[in-house]
């Protein structure tokens, strides 16, 4: 009697999230896993297993790819900010039958002393530093999207991102490339040497990026926060790569993981 072939689980990755939950599941034998990254980072840090880069054409070319490599479970471990391949994941899942599962780290919570001004989106996030009228900016939201902030002449950016930013971007800007995870130490230091009077971030969640939150905190700074999107409805959410492997434990037709239940 033939053993029965491995269950097909489809990770869309690209966080920390992502990679934990590969390594966890990958080397048991009972499943096959493919992590799918997006491809916008010049040099990712491929997790164990199968993996492919690039996009899968919407909705309707993820949902090809579900049927053709007979996939038993996705789980959607993206950025919380990756929208559309989250909006696509639920769309696909719906019309393939294929379990979905969003694996999402929690939001930030502001605490004593944060002076916090959320936003709900870059747009806004540009109007807000109009409004505080600072004039040293720390904007930590990633290489996309600076064209929000490219008509605050005025302004002074420090953007740091992992790869180098598209134009357009704010005429004075200054570049810093890096890749968390990041330490108070550092954070500290990067506020003062650039006298930074103002972060702007999304709401990333995770501990990778939270020292600049304590270090803005120390130093009496203001920080902009962009909220994150919701979870598409009707898609369950978990916020730990625990409770994901216990979600996959609990499929029908899924074996039992180790260390599940």
């Amino acid at each position: 009697m033939s053993e029965p072939a491995p269950a097909h689980v489809l990770i869309l990755g690209g966080t920390t999230e992502s990679r934990r939950l590969a390594e966890r599941l990958h080397g048991d034998g009972r499943l096959r896993v493919t992590s799918s990254l997006a491809g916008r980072v010049a040099r990712p840090v491929p997790p164990p297993g199968d993996v492919r880069i690039g996009g899968f054409g919407g909705a309707d070319g993820l949902a090809r790819w579900l049927r053709e490599h007979r996939v038993d479970a996705l789980i959607d471990a993206t950025h919380p900010f990756a929208g559309t391949i989250s909006h696509n994941a639920a769309h696909a899942a719906a019309l393939t039958h294929v379990p979905l599962l969003s694996l999402r780290r929690p939001s930030w919570v502001p605490v004593d002393g944060d002076d916090w001004h959320a936003v709900g989106s870059l747009a806004e996030a540009a109007g807000k530093l109009t409004a505080l009228r600072c004039a040293r900016v720390f904007l930590t939201t990633g290489r996309m999207g600076l064209a929000a902030f490219a008509h605050l002449d005025e302004m002074w950016f420090l953007v740091r991102s992992v790869d180098a930013p598209e134009p357009p971007c704010p005429a004075r800007t200054e570049v810093l490339l890096d890749r968390g995870p990041f330490t108070l130490d550092g954070e500290r230091e990067i506020l003062r040497r650039h006298r930074v009077d103002v972060v702007v971030t999304k709401d990333s969640g995770g501990a990778a990026t939270a020292p600049k939150l304590t270090a803005a905190r120390e130093a009496g700074i203001p920080v902009v926060v962009v909220r994150r999107p919701a979870v598409p409805e009707g898609v369950s959410s978990v916020a730990t790569v625990e409770d994901a492997v216990e979600w996959l434990a609990q499929l029908p037709g899924l074996p039992e993981l180790p260390g599940s239940g």
